[in-house]
């Protein structure tokens, strides 16, 4: 698994705390995924954590209120099921979940 090197997945950029695992590190290994960081400046990686967040941030976050932690999961359940069917460029048009039933 790829990340985008931002400190809500690693603090290897870090001044001082360079050696401490984050939480997601941590989870990643004992489920035995193997977290791989992304080179800094890499242009062909550049954009994708990036660009799904900003999305996410745009069609979802910025636009909901939440009024209880159940409110917000029905929310999201809803902006799930439309984003993971929604046709998308980079999967060549298709939805995230005609992409991944290519591979099971």
């Amino acid at each position: 698994m790829q990340d985008d090197n931002g400190f809500e997945f690693t603090n290897r950029f870090s001044n001082s705390q360079r050696d401490i695992q984050t939480l997601f590190e941590k989870t990643a290994a004992e489920l035995g995924i193997r977290h791989k960081l992304i080179r800094p400046y890499t242009p062909r990686h550049n954009g994708k954590v990036e660009r799904s967040h900003r999305e996410d941030q745009k069609r979802f976050y910025s636009c909901h209120a939440f009024f209880s932690l159940n409110d917000f999961q029905k929310q999201l359940s809803i902006h799930n099921r439309r984003s993971n069917n929604f046709p998308m460029r980079p999967l060549k048009l298709l939805s995230p979940i005609e992409f991944l039933l290519q591979f099971v």
